[in-house]
């Protein structure tokens, strides 16, 4: 699967309800995700992964990967969580909405459609090697951690390196003609190259 938009299904969901099948964990925050702050796009975080979904400044509270673990990771800078997977069925999608109700500080948004360009995520994919460098030292320095936090957290980080080597091309391919066409592709569409 090349692309598959996610928005649909986080229009759907009705603000302040427990997410379906994540009834254990209650939003904290009654903001909705595409109400984000008119800075998020340029305070994002640029390990995030081009699609709708980004942290920008987030707590550092580490909570995100409990619910999300195929799809956020965090910083070790500050410890600000990211998007690093993009999600792929309503499942996923809960899931990422679940650790951005999460976060006190409200710093996921959502509107990553409307300001991603064709351009924009290719030069992201030309970079990637920087943040597949990061990646690989952030799963060497965590994985010999003694915080118990850190080790689980090495886990997504090599997850992450992974998804780089074998994925996220086609993914990206698939996003930048959802982006171009304003539609996923469908089984006959030739998808652009990066």
């Amino acid at each position: 699967m090349s692309y598959w938009d996610p928005i649909p299904t986080l229009r759907a969901c009705v603000e302040g309800q427990p997410l379906p099948g994540l009834a254990e964990w209650v939003p904290v925050y009654d903001t909705l995700l595409w109400d984000a702050w008119p800075d998020a796009w340029s305070d994002r975080n640029w390990r995030n992964v081009p699609g709708p979904f980004y942290g920008a400044v987030t707590d550092t509270c580490w909570v995100g990967r409990e619910v999300a673990p195929d799809h956020i990771l965090y910083d070790d800078e500050s410890g600000q969580e990211f998007v690093y997977r993009q999600p792929r069925t309503p499942e996923e999608t809960y899931r990422v909405m679940a650790a951005a109700w999460q976060d006190p500080m409200a710093g996921f948004a959502s509107d990553g459609d409307e300001r991603w360009t064709p351009e924009l995520v290719r030069e992201w994919w030309r970079d990637r090697g920087r943040v597949r460098e990061w990646a690989v030292g952030l799963e060497r320095s965590w994985s010999v951690s003694a915080r118990p936090d850190e080790r689980e957290a090495a886990g997504g980080a090599g997850a992450y390196v992974a998804y780089i080597d074998d994925g996220l091309e086609e993914y990206l391919r698939g996003y930048v003609f959802h982006l171009a066409e304003g539609r996923p592709a469908g089984p006959s569409d030739r998808l652009p190259r990066l």
